[in-house]
């Protein structure tokens, strides 16, 4: 019996979810997967030629790897097998994945309801302990929340948190041990502390005794950075990101209810499966259309799609974006082209996202990539005129430069791919003086600066006092907007919650201070 948290992790990072759900439908939806071991190897097959799945002699030939990447998804209640037909289906949230909707939204949703006990923890190959009667991720968002400690490093998580939570009721007595642990390290511990929770299979690793927790508290770490809402900064520690701190108060401000009868799978993952779109699983999974050479065309197409726009930013359908499909799936391409237009007539920005979203945290690795895909962002769901120069190198020169025609106005865009962004000295003069005094270096365009802004994974206290330096200098209004905010305003603009125009844009980005989710 596993006697801490648990989380499964073919991978240790959800950013592949989506990829693996895609593979995951495209062979085994509407088969019986339980002894259909061929389903199972097809599986493990797809997932290789995906690259999800290192490729490898198996041993056993017995498909256990695509049996553990089924409970991965079904861990995530985003499938489930059918009591009646033994068939494998998809949740309502791993169906609004497969239909393009956002995939950060859906799988934030499921891991803020991920509860202990569930059908997946308590099943045979996992049996939890029942001692946990908990929702993991929303327990450490209310520790991160405290303002007794802050934040968490990935051995709290390990040698307390995942040991000892669980009720939520048990908060202030984390908390407190906690900080103990801080004052004295291992010491805090329990003498016994092995002897309850070594691992569950084998002995402890006496050179690196702690390993099997600390890789349980990575796992869960990385998957709350996939939602957004909190993140490790430069020191490994999790803090709630500032711009969230709102929505986290809100979410936790929501109580959440247990989903009942855990060992009735068909009940609870339906229940569980919910996506934010759904209040009830009402579907007649008995009535559903007979499988035809169509339908498992469509789902080639739809699984050949999400693993596209996980990694390219897709506006609309184009002619590449079909080439490619085709290629892959080796159907005609007017056959793909006219299923990619009802099914995604407007691209999937959303599914994008999350690979922009960690690109503002990576520092100078992904600078450049960055920058291209902010200077995409602008052009095609923003309509400016977007020039990308920050593949010069050159210091005379921003990232990126905007042109308005309609309004009439250029603006200046700057990238950062840091946590916490502070305007140096150098990096004042760089605006004031290269930027924006010398436009005519750089720009053929003979129109005012609108605005200048800089686009970064999070600010220093004192960046809007270092701002309004730069709008005192140089008499042109500027701003600066995180990752996750600029994200919000994007998906308000592809869903047509409010579309930005370039006047709204330039007031917006001009509003010499940080721009915040409450202005947008």
């Amino acid at each position: 019996m596993i006697n801490v948290w648990w989380v499964t992790r073919p991978k240790r990072k959800l950013d592949s979810v989506p990829e693996v759900l895609a593979a995951f439908a495209g062979i085994s939806l509407e088969q019986v997967w339980n002894g259909q071991r061929t389903t199972q190897m097809s599986f493990e097959d797809a997932l290789e030629q995906a690259g999800l799945k290192r490729v490898g002699e198996r041993r056993d030939q017995s498909g256990s790897g695509g049996r553990t990447y089924a409970a991965w998804l079904k861990s995530l209640g985003l499938i489930f097998r059918q009591t009646s037909t033994g068939n494998i289906r998809l949740t309502l949230a791993g169906e609004a994945i497969m239909d393009g909707d956002s995939p950060v939204e859906v799988l934030k949703n499921q891991v803020l309801k991920y509860q202990f006990p569930s059908t997946f923890s308590i099943s045979r190959g996992v049996n939890m302990s029942p001692r946990f009667h908990i929702h993991p991720f929303r327990f450490l968002l209310s520790l991160l929340m405290d303002d007794r400690i802050g934040y968490l490093t990935q051995e709290e998580i390990a040698k307390v948190v995942i040991t000892e939570a669980e009720t939520a009721r048990d908060l202030d007595k984390i908390v407190n041990h906690v900080l103990d642990f801080r004052e004295r390290g291992n010491a805090a511990l329990d003498a016994d502390f092995f002897e309850k929770y070594g691992p569950s299979r084998g002995t402890v690793n006496l050179d690196h005794p702690f390993s099997h927790l600390t890789d349980i508290a990575n796992t869960l770490v990385n998957w709350m950075e996939y939602t957004q809402l909190a993140r490790r900064d430069g020191d490994g520690c999790l803090r709630v990101l500032d711009e969230k701190r709102e929505e986290v108060e809100r979410i936790l401000e929501t109580k959440v209810s247990f989903i009942p009868h855990p060992e009735d799978e068909e009940r609870f993952q339906r229940a569980y499966g919910l996506d934010p779109k759904h209040k009830k699983d009402l579907r007649n999974l008995n009535n559903t259309a007979t499988v035809t050479p169509m339908v498992i065309a469509r789902q080639k197409i739809k699984s050949s799609y999400i693993r596209f726009s996980m990694t390219h930013l897709v506006t609309g359908i184009e002619p590449i974006l079909v080439k490619v499909i085709a290629g892959e799936t080796g159907l005609e391409e007017s056959l793909v082209e006219e299923e990619l237009t009802k099914l995604y007539p407007h691209g999937s920005v959303d599914s994008f996202l999350n690979s922009y979203f960690n690109m503002a945290f990576q520092g100078t690795e992904e600078a450049v990539q960055f920058e291209k895909t902010t200077t995409l962002i602008f052009q095609n769901v923003f309509g400016y005129k977007s020039i990308h120069l920050g593949q010069t190198g050159s210091k005379s020169a921003p990232d990126i430069l905007l042109v308005s025609d309609s309004v009439g106005y250029q603006a200046i865009i700057d990238n950062k791919a840091y946590s916490k962004y502070s305007i140096t000295g150098d990096h004042h003069n760089r605006m004031v003086h290269n930027y924006i005094e010398r436009l005519v270096s750089y720009s053929n365009y003979l129109l005012p600066i609108g605005f200048f802004s800089y686009i970064a994974g999070g600010f220093i206290s004192s960046f809007d006092k270092q701002l309004r330096s730069e709008v005192d200098d140089s008499s042109v209004h500027g701003s600066g907007i995180t990752v996750s905010t600029f994200i919000k305003m994007i998906e308000k603009q592809t869903s047509k919650e409010r579309l930005y125009t370039h006047e709204d844009l330039r007031k917006l980005f001009g509003m010499d201070r940080q721009v915040l989710l409450s202005d947008i």
